[in-house]
């Protein structure tokens, strides 16, 4: 592994100011001097649409948001880029996928997707929704982010309705009827037509999908109507990859090109652990294929000078950093953001202080984090930190503003909080820079959430501005420079960057650094790094939240 361990900035290019050029504009404040190596750039930088940024429709550059000279820009100041790659799903409105809604079974990209029928073909029943619903023995429904079956049914130009395999977000958009649609396809006199045209608008303008709707007076067009709008509707959607496809190969590669060309040296593959899909499988990390898909992505990478980071969300106790660890990579430390609010909120490092010594002692190198663009891991830290402590935790950040986010199937778990690492710890100024000089001394390659530094608190007027908003979004906010320049006046932001300074700055930060993590009674740590005649300590007690850095 090559990452240096310099602190990342984590934000969409249009976090703080309108578009790259105010986030820029923001880093070169003589306040953020050396607070920052590297940048961790959200996909909102290219052509996407739903999900903040990872439903892609392609890599190309957004140019309302970023240009190539601002990516240029950003590497004269020394700071080098991070990308997502999301290796799992496409956009609808993908060059592919559009391809297969114009040109159906005739379509070169047929295969390039996950027709879940096909898929299951001879497993289970059809239902009456034209939808195979496999066994029990054959799908292993766990693990999964939404309820119901994971797909997205789209027409086809024969007028076949076609489901295909949709893990994550997608959104069905009905026309507006016009009376002249009504007429046409009812026989209804106008009066009638312009009535059933506002209620079923009314309705859709609400997001009630029309099959769901109690059409009551108007049953006897039910019907009609109801193809009609189906006829008509267009789509939104993460559409699975079939990495079965040759095609889907090529793509990869030609992506890993593309972010290469932009002057990206690491790729975070999102969704990773779900792009291996077989029959009678969980269908989440499937093993050995996952790692084997991993082997042959690395070896692209390495073609283009790039480093991979797999996102794998999964809890402790299944062993899953091991493995990447083993294999070389960077492991995406989802771990210490609730290790340091157990600390912070009971008192004792214990688990906080294990994570740190199982790192140093077994050579892992983690990108750690406080927050980030989602919401607070839950379910990761299982089998590190005892269930209760987790459920006490979880319980405490609902008391705090924070929102559940599921998984579904046999057994439904809360696998992340929606809110803001601020708010979490309850707007405490004092534990927000404790959290963050915490963070500076873990070993690992630190990852900073531009909200956090900003101490920004849950955003609940998200939701007044947009009531169908993704819980998420509370902890996204996008600051005008002013906002921006008027937060960075406060001490507990002010008290951060310098801590950034020091990681950046200091010699002992290196990769070739000792560290060292003790624990001190039943409430204190020490961590120490030393490289040659430099050294820095961080002595904590969460307890007292009195902490003190020391250096030479």
């Amino acid at each position: 592994m090559h990452v240096h361990l310099g602190a990342m900035l984590n934000a969409y290019p249009d976090s703080i100011g309108e578009n790259m050029g105010g986030m820029i504009a923001f880093l070169k404040r003589p306040e953020l001097k050396d607070a920052f190596r590297s940048f961790y750039l959200l996909p909102t930088a290219f052509n996407t649409d739903l999900d903040r940024g990872f439903s892609v429709i392609s890599y190309d550059l957004c140019p309302s948001l970023v240009k190539v000279e601002n990516l240029e820009e950003l590497r004269k100041m020394n700071i080098d880029l991070t990308f997502d790659f999301i290796l799992n799903h496409l956009s609808v409105l993908s060059p592919q996928f559009q391809d297969i809604l114009r040109r159906g079974d005739q379509s070169v990209y047929r295969d390039f997707f996950i027709d879940w029928n096909r898929f299951w073909s001879g497993c289970g029943e059809i239902g009456e929704d034209g939808v195979i619903h496999p066994g029990e023995d054959d799908f292993l429904a766990r693990n999964l982010r939404k309820a119901g079956l994971p797909i997205l049914m789209v027409r086809l130009p024969d007028g076949r309705d076609v489901p295909y395999w949709n893990t994550f977000y997608q959104k069905v958009i009905y026309p507006e009827l016009t009376v002249f649609d009504v007429l046409e396809v009812t026989g209804y006199g106008y009066d009638r037509a312009m009535g059933l045209c506002e209620w079923v608008n009314a309705r859709t303008r609400k997001g009630i999908p029309p099959e769901e709707m109690d059409w009551g007076s108007f049953e006897d067009c039910r019907e009609p109507v109801l193809a009609f709008l189906k006829s008509h509707r267009h789509y939104l959607g993460q559409m699975d990859l079939n990495v079965q496809s040759p095609l889907v190969w090529e793509w990869y590669d030609q992506t890993l090109e593309k972010l290469s060309s932009y002057g990206a040296s690491l790729i975070r593959l999102d969704a990773f652990t779900r792009v291996h899909k077989a029959r009678g499988r969980i269908n989440f990390m499937n093993e050995p294929e996952t790692w084997e898909i991993l082997g042959k992505i690395r070896e692209m990478a390495a073609n283009y000078n790039l480093e991979v980071l797999p996102e794998i969300h999964a809890a402790y106790h299944t062993g899953a950093y091991r493995k990447l660890a083993g294999l070389g990579c960077p492991v995406y430390d989802y771990f210490l953001p609730a290790l340091v609010l157990d600390a912070l909120d009971t008192g004792d490092p214990q688990y906080l202080c294990d994570w740190a010594q199982e790192q140093i002692l077994d050579e892992i190198t983690a990108i750690n984090m406080l927050g980030c663009h989602d919401g607070i891991p839950i379910r990761d830290p299982h089998g590190l930190v005892p269930d209760e402590r987790i459920d006490a935790l979880t319980e405490r950040l609902v008391l705090r503003g924070g929102r559940k986010k599921m998984l579904h199937g046999v057994k439904p778990e809360v696998y992340q909080m929606d809110m803001t690492y601020y708010s979490a710890l309850a707007c405490d100024d004092r534990k927000l820079v404790l959290a963050r000089a915490v963070q500076m001394f873990m070993p690992g390659k630190p990852q900073v959430w531009y909200v956090d530094l900003l101490a920004g608190k849950n955003d609940e007027d998200v939701f007044i501005r947009d009531p169908s908003a993704d819980n998420r979004e509370m902890n996204r906010h996008c600051y005008s420079m002013d906002e921006a320049l008027e937060e960075l006046n406060r001490p507990v932001v002010l008290e951060q960057i310098e801590l950034l300074r020091l990681r950046n700055t200091h010699p002992a930060f290196s990769s070739g650094a000792e560290i060292t993590v003790q624990r001190e009674g039943k409430n204190g740590m020490c961590i120490r790094w030393k490289n040659g005649a430099s050294w820095a300590e961080l002595e904590v007690n969460f307890s007292t939240l009195q902490w003190k850095i020391s250096k030479s």
